[in-house]
This record gives C-alpha cells, sequence and structure tokens, in this order.
C-alpha cells in the first residue's frame, strides 16, 4: 500500500469501524471458542480478486486461522464453487466475516466487470485503463483488482504522469501554451486531452505523446484518428459502456479509459458458510 495508508492499518481501521467496542451480540453469548470449518463460497459467476486482504482480515482476529485457497486472484469462479476452506476459531472468523467479505466482494466486483470490458475488446489491439476514480484510500488494492480482471492501469495519482486537462487548458489561456510550459518544467511524457478537431490539430502539431479522445461520438472519434499519426498514442473516454466499448475499439484507438470500472462495479456476490459442529 501507499505511505499513507498500509494495509495492516486499512484493516484495523475497518475493524474498528465494524465493532468499535466489540461484538456484542457475539460476544454475549458467552461461548468457548469453537474450532470448525467455514467455507467461502461464490453464489455467481465472478473474477477473484482480493484473497490476500480477505486473509489478512481474518488473521487479524485469528491469527491461527488456516486458509486454503482453491483459486488464484485473476482466476474465473463460476457460482457454486467454494473458493477456499478457513480452519480455525470460527467464533473469531464470525467476527471478521463481514469486513472481509466487504474486502472480497468490492474487489472481486472490480476484477469482474473489467473482465467483461476485456472480453468486449478482445481481438482489436485496445487496452482497457482504469482511471483515479476510485474509493479513497482503496485505490491502490482497486488498481490491482483492475489487473486482476486483465485491465492495464492508468496513472495511479497526479504526481504519476502529466495530464493535460480542461481546467489546465482554462487556467493558462490555451493547449500550446499548457504544454509549452510544462514542457520547460518537467520532461515527462505529455497526454492533452481534447474533444474538438481543431484541438486534435493543435495536439498535433505540439507532438504530444498522448492524446485524450474527450466524451465524443464514434464519428467524431473516426475524424479524430484520421488526423493523428501513428507515433502519437490514442486514448478515448467517456461514456464507454460495455455495449458500446467494441464499436469504439474497432476504430483503431490505442486505450480506452472507463471509470466505471471502479466507481460502478457491482458487488460480488460471495458467502462464508460456517459449520459450528455443535
Amino acid at each position: 500500500m501507499s505511505s499513507t495508508l498500509t494495509t495492516y492499518e486499512m484493516i484495523k481501521a475497518a475493524l474498528n469501524e465494524d465493532m468499535p467496542k466489540g461484538d456484542i451480540t457475539t460476544e454475549s453469548l458467552a461461548v468457548r471458542p469453537q474450532h470448525s470449518e467455514a467455507i467461502l463460497k461464490a453464489k455467481a459467476d465472478i473474477v477473484l480478486s482480493g484473497s490476500t486482504v480477505f486473509e489478512q482480515t481474518v488473521q487479524f482476529l485469528e491469527p491461527n486461522a488456516k486458509l486454503k485457497w482453491l483459486f488464484e486472484e485473476g482466476d474465473i469462479v463460476y457460482k457454486g464453487q467454494n473458493i477456499c476452506s478457513i480452519e480455525g476459531d470460527l467464533i473469531q472468523v464470525l467476527k471478521a466475516e463481514r469486513v472481509a467479505l466487504n474486502f472480497l466482494g468490492r474487489l472481486s466486483g472490480i476484477a469482474t466487470l473489467t473482465r467483461q470490458y476485456v472480453k468486449a475488446v478482445e481481438g482489436t489491439k485496445t487496452k482497457i485503463l482504469d482511471t483515479r476514480k476510485t474509493t479513497p484510500l482503496y485505490r491502490e488494492l482497486e488498481k490491482r483488482a483492475v489487473v486482476h480482471g486483465g485491465g492495464t492501469n492508468h496513472r495511479f495519482n497526479l504526481s504519476d504522469a502529466i495530464m493535460i486537462k480542461d481546467n489546465h487548458i482554462s487556467i493558462v489561456g490555451g493547449i500550446t501554451k499548457a504544454v509549452e510550459r510544462i514542457r520547460r518544467h518537467c520532461d515527462l511524457a505529455v497526454e492533452v486531452e481534447a474533444s474538438t478537431l481543431e484541438q486534435i490539430k493543435e495536439c498535433v502539431s505540439l507532438n504530444v505523446e498522448r492524446i485524450l479522445l474527450d466524451n465524443m461520438n464514434n464519428e467524431l472519434l473516426k475524424e479524430s484518428l484520421k488526423l493523428i499519426p501513428s507515433h502519437i498514442k490514442t486514448e478515448a473516454s467517456g461514456n464507454m459502456t460495455l455495449e458500446r466499448v467494441r464499436s469504439v475499439a474497432e476504430l483503431g484507438v490505442d486505450f480506452i479509459s472507463v471509470g466505471a470500472l471502479t466507481h460502478s462495479a457491482p458487488t460480488a456476490d460471495i458467502s462464508l458458510l460456517f459449520d459450528w459442529n455443535i
């Protein structure tokens, strides 16, 4: 994880959020430790992601728990298949259950949706990218889930890469001024957002490394690509639904960035089944 929040700190904070004064229901039962087995099961077809943080969450409360994974991250798990078995004190596993499943469901949901987008453009040169539209503090986990789904990570943060967008252009009064100013202060590759053919021509004249074709319909994308030489990479973005993404890829763009991978992925349906053996 990043230096601002480690995985350990994230798990600790999440568990504290869920039981700031303990699990009063389970603890009020006043039962002894229950050493038995629990089974993690897929209730829908998913792409697995988040097994590491799931395991760390369980072992945060039950350090002696033994987890046996039947699949690796990035694998497809079909509805009804067992994903993992857990042996240990199930009282402690029960306390960790919701937080652990929240991590696993969220990340597997992202991986599953990403795989659908990747499959949709299969056979083209286009790569599916994520964006910075991630859950605060979850970015590294969520971007890793995109990779497990077969996608490619865009920049991780604002310190990673140069991307000149509409507000940057407005600040200095034009694309040329923005590119020239940045090149005087930074030697990183420059990507510029463009939404009109005139802006495309200006970007090409500046020989920027990548052009972000923003919120264009397919006809405008097609006309824009005719203006861009092959050494300049192209990225399409905006309203990239599963239904549309194939038609955009077939136009020949190098990348399609999809914010929905992380901001709209449904949670994967996964259950933890306990054998109390009582």
